[in-house]
């Protein structure tokens, strides 16, 4: 996945189809942003300096699914954290989380978020609720898992084309890449050359995310703005 920043205007549409898709509840009016339920956040950077004329960005921040060393993997007791060694996913199984919460201290991008509340939804949106993805129970960590409903769905529509792979004509697209209205969100194959994701990160202005740390996180941001990437 690459974000363009430039092209991110903070609008939200990528937060609330990610609701939507994977039925994430509204949250209760007394939650914070500690204890609120969200699996991507729009921060927003302010460039350094003082005055009117700073720049201001908008970084859409999930899971990295970090590719190396991945830290939530590492720590977790009851491997309720499994990387797909095929497409790189950082999947989360709740079924399988005790909510011990090691996870969440590891992940250096503070993209796990703990469920503390029982999903409720108010009277009538419950027949809203995404039929190819279950609900979480009180007491887990959740995590942006790059819409596993539509992934699957993609794989049954490849299998009944006898095809094992999968393809453009399959459709697997997270929900927020559909959502955003500048398109500044893009998802793609890294390994094809030919594929968009892979040519903006070719180009030289895209960056992971404290990089520094070697996790090889399979999310790019691009701006050619130094300011964004220190």
């Amino acid at each position: 996945m690459v974000i363009d920043i430039d092209r991110c205007t903070g609008c939200g549409a990528c937060t609330l189809a990610c609701a939507a898709e994977n039925d994430i509840p509204p949250i209760p009016p007394t939650a914070d942003a500690r204890t609120g339920l969200a699996w991507l956040r729009v921060e927003r950077l302010v460039e350094p300096g003082e005055g009117d004329h700073r720049r201001v960005a908008w970084v859409p921040m999930m899971c990295q699914h970090c590719g190396r060393d991945t830290p939530c993997v590492q720590v977790c007791p009851q491997r309720a954290v499994e990387v797909d060694a095929k497409t790189g996913i950082v999947a989360q199984v709740p079924v399988r989380c005790l909510g011990c919460r090691y996870c969440m201290a590891a992940c250096p991008y503070h993209a796990r978020v703990f469920n503390w509340h029982d999903p409720a939804w108010p009277a009538g949106m419950e027949d809203s609720l995404n039929p190819a993805v279950s609900t979480r129970m009180r007491g887990v960590v959740e995590k942006c898992n790059l819409c596993h409903g539509r992934l699957q769905a993609a794989r049954a529509r490849a299998a009944a084309a006898g095809r094992h792979e999968l393809e453009a004509a399959d459709g697997y697209v997270p929900a927020c890449v559909e959502a955003c209205p500048s398109s500044a969100i893009q998802f793609g194959d890294l390994e094809d050359p030919g594929s968009v994701v892979a040519q903006e990160v070719a180009a030289g202005w895209a960056f992971r995310w404290l990089a520094s740390l070697g996790l090889e996180a399979k999310v790019y941001y691009a701006s050619p703005a130094p300011t964004i990437e220190e």
